[in-house]
């Protein structure tokens, strides 16, 4: 953004506020006002104009309306007008709302809410539904960095609790707002407190859950099963047992809680999306996870948002992130970088050529490949004939033999391409940004990549494992031809046509790259499913065949995604379980992504 567009500071705001107010321009003032608001609610000089305002303007309350599409500053100013002017609880609402819109904003530190004279102006139960506005809007728990900007609700809580000690619902509310900002054991103290006031479901959940968070197991089930007791209809007590038992490794017990749950109610979604995600976790077949990704899309409107299927996925190999590549090129890169030397003057001996892109990333920071055979099959023909090429060797050195893509499909790619994704419907969703894209750019992309973006992302990714962001472009590029003609049908599209040639080319990242693309159009549509299971069934025997005569770098990589897919048949699993068996007899180094994944998640918590 340019600099004359950038937005004016608080204090600039302000002045311009106090200029206005000197012409008598009360509506400039306002709006003034609440930009600098907006940008530091809790500043004094800005609630000083704001009185200065108010003093002038009979209140200044109808100077900052609400409407649809109320900024949040006139929210805030209206909020802080409403209670001078004897409606605090009209003003705690906006600044609840306030915090639902930006919880990280400290929008509530300001005297008159923690001043312990409000309690007198407002019901104990216009408390508890802020407490809980407040903890519908934050994570739970809040992360630490952000639990100052909410200190105020909870000094709010205290204040209430002391004037109505026995207020169970106040009490229960109150309880969890603690729990989310880390007070624990207030959190029991104020949840006890409310039960014994008022035994009721709600209580005993609020109970239940601060047991939970203290890691007192026994209690909190012991609780839980009480509300249950309360009310036994209510099934999302029930999901709740259940994920508190498999916390704790009691996957049968925790089973048990589901099915009595889906007897009472097939389709609650809580109670589905519990069952299949320990059921995943029992026995570890992906078909449990196919089919709560299939009941999550023919179940848009659930009640609110569940993570099983991200928990699910998280951290496993394409269900939620690329694998490392394989093979002696991709190792020494990895331990070039881990030495802190870039590969220059290395040399890496290969017993057969290795993947081309593989290849390629090694000689661009200046290492050295010998390849000291040929192996049969030969490693540079495609494995089906009739295929698209998008290589060329000269020599033992592979070409691209497709034109560069445009500087705007690159800069697309380079603003989409990650590492990691919370399931493979969600990939396919995030890769409708690239619909726009020519085919063309997209297969260029494969071997044309783009620098990484200048971000902190593209900086751990380029700095930690020279092969990945080359994996995470092909990634990228072939989930953007999934929406390429969406028209056509399956069968017969040119997406499936072009990923079909991909995964029967030369063997490459890039035929990683293409199945993955079919296994995740396999998530997302059940009718293409017994089409790619016969697919990753033909590309991991041949690839199991192959490496039975020479090294395959892509075999294990090849497997994992066979145990990923919908509906492979149990011959094809059992045939990837044996691929990993076997590679994981191999003796290698710690996982060469464990440090990557640690950079950067340290990185996306810093932003």
């Amino acid at each position: 953004m340019p600099e004359d567009d950038a937005a004016l500071s608080a204090a600039e705001e302000l002045a311009l506020a106090r200029l206005a107010l000197a012409e008598g321009d009360l509506q400039h003032a306002a709006g003034h006002v609440a930009g600098a608001l907006a940008q530091a609610p809790t500043l004094p000089e800005a609630h000083e104009t704001l009185a200065r305002l108010a003093a002038v303007s009979g209140g200044g309350v109808d100077l900052f309306p609400l409407d649809q599409h109320t900024y949040v500053g006139a929210a805030v100013a209206r909020a802080h007008l409403l209670a001078a002017t004897g409606h605090p609880g009209d003003g705690l609402d906006l600044l609840a709302a306030a915090t639902g819109y930006a919880p990280q904003t400290d929008w509530a530190g300001v005297p008159w809410v923690t001043a312990p004279e409000l309690i007198a102006r407002i019901t104990p139960e216009h408390v508890a539904r802020i407490l809980m506005q407040v903890c519908a809007a934050v994570p739970d728990p809040v992360p630490r960095a952000g639990r100052p900007a909410l200190a105020a609700y909870l000094t709010l809580a205290r204040n209430a609790v002391t004037t109505h000690p026995g207020h169970a619902l106040l009490l229960g509310a109150a309880s969890a707002l603690a729990r989310r900002l880390g007070e624990v054991a207030l959190a029991i103290d104020w949840a006890g407190r409310g039960v014994r006031a008022e035994p009721t479901k709600l209580g005993e959940v609020w109970l239940g859950y601060a047991y939970r968070s203290a890691g007192r197991t026994r209690e909190a089930l012991a609780a839980l099963g009480r509300a249950v007791e309360h009310d036994p209809d209510d099934l999302a007590v029930y999901a709740d047992i259940a994920g508190t038992l498999a916390d704790t490794g009691r996957l049968d017990e925790a089973l048990d809680w589901i099915d009595r749950a889906l007897d009472r109610d097939p389709t609650f979604d809580c109670a589905v999306h519990t069952a299949h995600r320990l059921r995943y976790l029992r026995d570890g077949d992906v078909a449990h996870l196919v089919a709560l990704a299939d009941f999550a899309r023919d179940h848009p409107d659930d009640t609110h948002e569940h993570g099983d299927l991200a928990e699910c996925c998280r951290s496993r190999p394409w269900l939620g992130q690329l694998t490392p590549a394989g093979g002696p090129v991709a190792d020494a890169l990895r331990q070039a970088v881990a030495a802190e030397h870039p590969g220059i003057g290395a040399t890496v001996r290969s017993p057969t050529p290795p993947p081309p892109s593989a290849l390629r990333a090694g000689t661009a920071v200046g290492m050295r490949v010998e390849v000291t055979g040929n192996g049969s099959p030969d490693a540079r023909e495609p494995r089906r004939a009739g295929t698209r090429r998008l290589w060329r060797y000269e020599g033992t050195i592979p070409v691209p033999a497709v034109p560069t893509p445009s500087v705007g499909a690159a800069d697309r790619l380079r603003q989409l391409a990650h590492p990691a994704w919370p399931h493979p419907p969600a990939a396919y969703d995030a890769a409708v940004g690239l619909a726009t894209l020519e085919l063309a750019d997209l297969v260029g992309l494969l071997v044309h990549p783009p620098e990484p973006p200048a971000t902190a992302i593209g900086r751990v990714l380029a700095g930690q494992d020279p092969t990945m962001w080359v994996r995470c472009v092909q990634v990228w590029a072939c989930l953007g031809m999934l929406h390429h003609r969406t028209d056509e049908p399956w069968a017969a599209s040119t997406r499936r046509q072009v990923l079909l040639d991909l995964v029967w080319g030369v063997e490459d990242w890039i035929t990683e790259a293409a199945l993955f693309a079919m296994v995740t159009a396999a998530w997302v549509d059940p009718a293409v499913r017994p089409d790619v299971a016969r697919v990753v069934a033909e590309r991991l025997a041949d690839a199991a065949a192959v490496a039975r005569t020479r090294p395959a770098p892509i075999a294990t990589s090849l497997a994992h995604l066979a145990l990923a897919a919908p509906g492979v048949d149990a011959e094809t699993r059992e045939l990837a379980v044996a691929l990993l068996g076997a590679a994981a007899a191999v003796p290698r180094p710690r996982n060469p992504l464990t440090r990557l994944w640690q950079r950067l998640t340290a990185t996306l918590r810093r932003r």
